[in-house]
């Protein structure tokens, strides 16, 4: 089995190799492996101490980051090495301070392997979440190199449970530790005879609590809301635009829209301000104008998502039509309604959170219409769904504590 998965990892990197000539997403994928060595020989010197943390994109690393300052604060004479696999987490985060070297972690072959671990040399390894490569996790257990799962969340229908699953559970079996999210993932953890588990919970809500203590505030934003109520649309896909864009443009109460949509390219920015009817701005063009003086607020750049949630009365995230559901703890943290598409099912936070009626799901423009219309005329109801949402966050936090306390034990 080995030998088949060793064979297509080798046959991926030279088709990708040949793709990326063709697709920019995957030129940065393959040019920026290229560069993983040369930025950890700048970077690392053969006798530092270093911790190595394996992320797979952005809302892996924001889900490692309690645990990454905590460890930049205790140990600081440890070098920080941070990987990632996707280049939509990599190129957003490639300059953070919040470590030593941030590079992209090279394809999951017995030489890639070999030589990463042997230039990092790693005191202890932690993974995020699903990242399980099972030459690296060989190489690191062949090296005696502590290596933990954090933030773990596992399914009955995952690959590590079926009958064919042998290659992805003798790479699990190389993990010294997993902190998971559920009981669920310690039960069938169990199943598949491995007992050196605890349940921890997921360390986003420690990440999420955080932004409670940071600066939100944003000067265009105070200027944009000016006193009024402001709905603030995250990552949303065209078919959740579809749905709000109805309410945006007939609606005569007196509350302000922010949209940040995840394609931010520019054709799809001039599209959608095009179907807004109400006085838009965006982003880009704040220095042209007042904006006080506009109803909508279209974000075309990232990174300020979680700072403009401070400032909703109302929230929606996106991707729950169907490409996936986007971070729904960012706006829940600030006590505030939160309404998403119906397709949440995976999405363990969104799928307790509409049991609890803090996240209010809706499946068109009409369910849309009548739930903004309930929040804005019933405050009550408003504040009560919104406190469902700030309580299970506070509820919940405390996971990176139970994994600093754990890391004191290897380092």
């Amino acid at each position: 089995m080995i030998y088949i998965y060793n064979t297509i990892a080798y046959f991926s990197w030279f088709l990708l190799k040949s793709v990326a000539f063709f697709q920019p997403k995957i030129k940065l994928f393959v040019k920026g492996r290229k560069e993983t060595f040369s930025i950890l020989r700048k970077s690392i010197q053969k006798d530092d101490p270093v911790i190595w943390v394996h992320v797979a994109s952005l809302g892996e690393f924001e889900q490692g980051l309690p645990v990454i300052e905590k460890l930049k604060a205790q140990y600081p004479l440890y070098k920080i090495v941070i990987s990632f696999f996707s280049p939509s987490g990599y190129e957003v985060k490639k300059n953070s301070a919040v470590a030593d070297a941030i590079v992209y972690l090279p394809i999951d072959t017995i030489g890639n392997a070999k030589r990463f671990i042997n230039t990092i040399n790693p005191k202890v390894a932690i993974f995020v979440k699903y990242e399980i490569w099972p030459n690296y996790l060989k190489v690191l257990a062949e090296n005696n190199i502590p290596t933990i799962l954090i933030s773990a969340i596992f399914r009955k229908d995952q690959v590590f449970f079926k009958w064919y699953g042998g290659l992805m559970r003798k790479a699990l079996q190389t993990f010294t530790h997993f902190f998971v999210q559920d009981e669920k993932s310690i039960e069938l953890l169990k199943g598949i005879d491995l007992k050196n588990s605890t349940l921890s919970g997921d360390t986003r809500f420690d990440r999420v609590s955080e932004i409670l203590q940071q600066d939100n505030q944003l000067s265009f934003m105070d200027h944009f809301k000016e006193g009024s109520l402001c709905f603030v649309a995250g990552s949303t896909w065209p078919d959740d635009e579809a749905i709000m864009l109805p309410f945006i443009n007939e609606t005569e109460k007196n509350l302000k829209f922010v949209l940040a949509p995840h394609n931010i390219k520019p054709e799809h920015i001039v599209s959608l301000k095009k179907s807004i009817s109400k006085t838009t701005l965006l982003y880009s063009e704040l220095e042209q104008h007042d904006p006080s003086n506009f109803d909508v607020l279209i974000i075309d750049t990232i990174g300020l998502l979680t700072k403009i949630y401070s400032y909703a009365n109302i929230g929606y995230v996106g991707g729950a039509f169907g490409t996936g559901l986007h971070n729904t703890l960012e706006p829940a943290v600030h006590g505030i309604p939160v309404i998403i598409g119906p397709d949440y099912s995976g999405f363990k936070e969104a799928e307790t959170l509409v049991r609890k009626e803090g996240i209010i799901v809706v499946q068109n423009s009409l369910q849309f219409n009548d739930t903004m219309t309930r929040l804005l005329e019933n405050p009550e109801f408003a504040a009560k769904t919104g406190k469902v949402n700030s309580d299970y966050v506070t509820a919940n936090k405390g996971a990176s504590v139970q994994i600093i306390s754990y890391l004191r034990t290897l380092l």
